[in-house]
């Protein structure tokens, strides 16, 4: 796994980045499964925007559904970043999905600071996708003022944002330009909203775990 990073650390590397030509702002974002991508308005991820997640509990295959993406961005050389993670990646498995595990980096934040470290990440300009966790009770303590600023930095950043929150925020609005919900026996992933388009109708089988 990449090195375990404070905060400032991480940001200011972002001069090292000066040098290399930024992906375009309208580049396509692949989600890495076809059916999904099909279905989404933009063809993948909305892009330099926020995605939401939401799940009835950790583990029900949200990483799986996330890592064709996180694979692509670091063998392209740009940093993921996993901000106050309730658990650290395991490498093996990681690695056999094909991410760069050098462009790989956790940000250690408290609770009370962690979607402010999200919020920096996504704004700084050199971070290819965020994955972040808000703190309380399954991300309870993001609400939607707290998801708005994460869209507009991943809007000014450029870069992909994603949140994780419990499937109980389903009925509350958001900002997010993409929310997913993993819902059912066996789960199943489902748009409930997508920026640009009407959500589909047909809920998607999430990846089998390798």
């Amino acid at each position: 796994m990449g090195q375990v990073v404070a905060l400032e650390s991480l940001l200011s590397q972002q001069r090292v980045w000066r040098g290399r030509p930024s992906p375009p702002a309208h580049a396509p974002q692949p989600t890495g499964h076809a059916a999904l991508d099909a279905a989404l308005p933009e063809g993948g991820w909305p892009r330099a925007a926020l995605t939401e997640l939401l799940l009835p509990a950790d583990g029900v295959g949200e990483l799986r559904l996330l890592l064709p993406t996180l694979a692509r961005l670091t063998r392209a050389g740009l940093p993921v970043v996993l901000v106050a993670p309730p658990y650290l990646p395991f490498p093996v498995a990681w690695r056999q999905a094909g991410v760069d595990l050098a462009h790989l980096h956790v940000v250690e934040a408290p609770p009370r600071e962690a979607l402010w470290a999200a919020e920096q990440c996504l704004r700084a300009g050199c971070t290819g996708a965020v994955l972040a966790w808000p703190p309380g009770s399954k991300g309870a303590h993001a609400d939607d003022r707290a998801l708005r600023r994460l869209q507009v930095a991943a809007d000014s950043g450029r870069a992909l944002g994603f949140v994780f929150r419990d499937l109980r925020a389903l009925a509350n609005p958001s900002p997010a330009a993409l929310r997913l919900a993993i819902q059912g026996a066996p789960p199943r992933l489902r748009v409930v909203k997508c920026r640009g388009g009407t959500p589909p109708a047909r809920a998607f089988e999430l990846p089998a775990a390798g």
